[in-house]
C-alpha cells in the first residue's frame, strides 16, 4: 500500500512539474476586444509591456508557479491593477492564461506563438487551434 501511495506521488510530483512549465515565455494579452500588451514570465520573473503609452502597469515584478497558474507577488500589476493570479487554461488548441484580481477576469493570454504576431522558433511546430 505504501509503494503505491508513493508511486502515485511520484506521478503528481513529475506531472506538476511538466504541467507548471507551461506558463513560462511570451503572453500575448487581451483585455475585451483591447489589446493590453505582451506579459513575458520566466524564472520566478515578470514583466509586463502594456500596449498603452504611459500605462503604469507596465514593469517587472516576481510571480511564484504553482500546479495550473502562478500567483502574482508584486510588481506594478499588482500595485496598479490588483492582479492576484494567472490561471492557466490547457486543452484543446493553444493554451491560454486569465489574469484576474479579486473580482474578475482583467486580461486573458494566448501564447505569443499563437497570436500569430511572432513567428515560432525555428525548428519547432506552433499549437494550431
Amino acid at each position: 500500500m505504501r509503494l503505491i501511495a508513493l508511486s502515485v506521488a511520484f506521478l503528481i510530483a513529475l506531472s506538476g512539474s511538466a504541467f507548471a512549465q507551461v506558463f513560462q515565455g511570451n503572453w500575448y494579452c487581451m483585455a475585451g476586444d483591447q489589446k493590453a500588451g505582451v506579459l513575458t514570465i520566466y524564472a520566478g520573473s515578470y514583466g509586463f509591456a502594456s500596449a498603452a503609452y504611459g500605462d503604469k502597469s507596465s514593469g517587472v515584478g516576481s510571480v511564484q508557479g504553482y500546479a495550473d497558474g502562478v500567483t502574482f507577488t508584486d510588481g506594478p500589476l499588482v500595485s496598479e491593477l490588483g492582479i492576484q493570479v494567472g490561471r492557466l487554461l490547457v486543452g484543446e488548441g493553444a493554451p491560454s492564461m486569465t489574469i484576474e484580481n479579486a473580482n474578475a477576469i482583467v486580461m486573458v493570454c494566448t501564447t505569443l506563438q499563437n497570436s500569430g504576431l511572432a513567428p515560432a522558433p525555428q525548428g519547432t511546430t506552433p499549437v494550431t487551434q
